[in-house]
């Protein structure tokens, strides 16, 4: 699999890159089945893995993080990504966005304790905080960076004036913005946020790549329609529906996030990366998902 650069500022990422949204703790079973998705992984050729602090209640860096150290991967041989910006509330009953100093520090330290690393090459602010003062956020991200505890800052699921305001306090550039994607959710394409990405020089990541399964089993009339057609143009590629819904995304020049657990279907989407689909092709799911 290629490594492109992320943005014009970089840094370089495999075509595909392996999210961990959807993953909880299974205690002992978590940390094998983290291990040998990360073997997969890089047998295939995806070297980038995106987490955050929230993930499965915080365990899931700790439980990469042991994966890491005793398997002595290479450090450098890897690109992580981890966001923050949410947090438990004071009861602990719901999650809150909070991009506050204190909190941006804090989690960014703990992420880096339990993944075991002394940087993340990407930091990212996992939700806009309505409540946030932006110069404040925007110092703590570059004070993160300029100690060498992050490379290189992110955002996720931000919106286009969202992504305009923290930037416009920043003198570091923002290199992504993780939003989601998918034939049953083209919203970001109709919003501008695709288009104001590439306008700054970097490439979207597209999470939910398979709509959580919809695309695969959804049985409204609008998935069962794209789905067929989905099939249909995958009969020329040589490929099944799965590979054809990421190689999509791919066209629009667009990095799917892959959540799954299932070994078919992550080497399935990292096979998507070797299709281009046509013009035609790409244009009739298009106006499908309308």
């Amino acid at each position: 699999m290629k490594k492109v650069s992320l943005s014009d500022s970089g840094p370089k990422v495999s075509e595909a890159i392996y999210g961990f949204w959807r993953w909880q703790d299974e205690g002992g079973e978590t940390i094998r089945k983290i291990d040998q998705t990360v073997r997969l992984c890089l047998d295939l050729g995806i070297n980038t893995f995106d987490h955050a602090g929230v993930y499965g209640d915080s365990t899931i860096e700790e439980c990469f993080g042991k994966v890491m150290r005793d398997n002595a991967f290479r450090r450098e041989d890897l690109v992580l990504f981890s966001k923050c910006g949410i947090r438990k509330s004071s009861n602990g009953k719901f999650y809150i966005y909070d991009t506050s100093g204190k909190n941006i520090r804090q989690s960014i330290d703990e992420s880096l304790k339990r993944l075991k690393t002394d940087y993340l090459d990407i930091v990212l602010l996992h939700h806009s905080d309505l409540l946030a003062d932006p110069e404040e956020t925007a110092m703590a991200l570059a004070e993160i960076v300029n100690s060498g505890k992050a490379l290189h800052i992110g955002v996720a699921n931000f919106s286009v004036f969202q992504h305009q305001l923290l930037a416009s306090y920043l003198r570091k550039p923002i290199v992504t913005n993780h939003i989601e994607l998918n034939l049953m959710n083209t919203s970001a394409i109709s919003d501008g946020r695709i288009d104001f990405i590439k306008q700054r020089f970097s490439k979207p990541l597209a999470w939910s790549p398979l709509a959580g399964g919809r695309i695969m089993e959804g049985t409204d009339e609008r998935a069962v329609v794209i789905r067929e057609k989905l099939i249909e143009i995958g009969a020329k590629y040589d490929a099944n529906l799965e590979q054809i819904a990421v190689a999509w995304l791919i066209r629009l020049g667009t990095l799917p996030i892959i959540g799954s657990t299932l070994e078919s279907r992550i080497r399935n989407a990292a096979s998507a990366t070797a299709i281009s689909l046509t013009y035609d092709d790409w244009y009739e799911l298009y106006h499908l998902s309308k």
